[in-house]
């Protein structure tokens, strides 16, 4: 469990599902509709919701490129953090969003695997925080041109690699959506 002091409850992650993120990604409708529906049973278990929302050149801030896909809705309460680093907790407001709410452990799903979920994972697992991947709910663009794996290999490598992560008092691991059970934590 969690290094964290007085953080017993669950969060879901949702990470950069932006337009101009998503808009050639590998697999993309299949993975949106899992990520609705892992938004809609964390809702329906009444566990947070906490939105990520990238920033840079290509998707500066108001445009559509930077705004969420039109199938993700985030509910007027739920938390929304903006970054400018792959890393979700480098420079932005997360931890003190999470810490608010008594959040330990984090179930996380978005964009981009190669990135900004893999930097968000190692960036929770360092600071005291379970992280579970939903294997099923997370995607990248193709970047092989540049030298990168095809898109379905640097998921299913990231998924391998997250599945067998440790650490000292923490969890990690992975998880199909249909299986995320949001009371107890995953295990590989």
């Amino acid at each position: 469990m969690t290094t964290l002091a007085d953080r017993p409850h669950t969060a879901l992650l949702v990470i950069d599902v932006q337009n101009g993120v998503v808009a050639h990604a590998h697999d993309r409708d299949r993975v949106v509709a899992n990520i609705v529906t892992l938004v809609d049973r964390a809702r329906a278990a009444g566990v947070a919701v906490v939105w990520v929302q990238h920033r840079s050149d290509d998707l500066p801030t108001g445009s559509q490129p930077w705004e969420y896909v039109p199938e993700l809705v985030r509910g007027d309460a739920e938390p929304l953090v903006h970054k400018a680093y792959g890393d979700s907790f480098e420079d932005t407001d997360l931890e003190q969003v999470l810490a608010e709410r008594g959040i330990g452990r984090l179930v996380v799903a978005g964009a981009q695997t190669d990135a900004c979920i893999r930097s968000t994972l190692h960036g929770a697992i360092t600071r005291g925080y379970d992280a579970t991947l939903v294997a099923d709910a997370h995607t990248t663009e193709d970047l092989s041109d540049y030298g990168a794996p095809p898109p379905d290999q640097v998921i299913a490598h990231t998924n391998l690699y997250w599945g067998e992560h440790s650490a000292p008092g923490r969890t990690a691991g992975t998880v199909d959506t249909a299986a995320v059970d949001f009371a107890v934590p995953a295990r590989a």
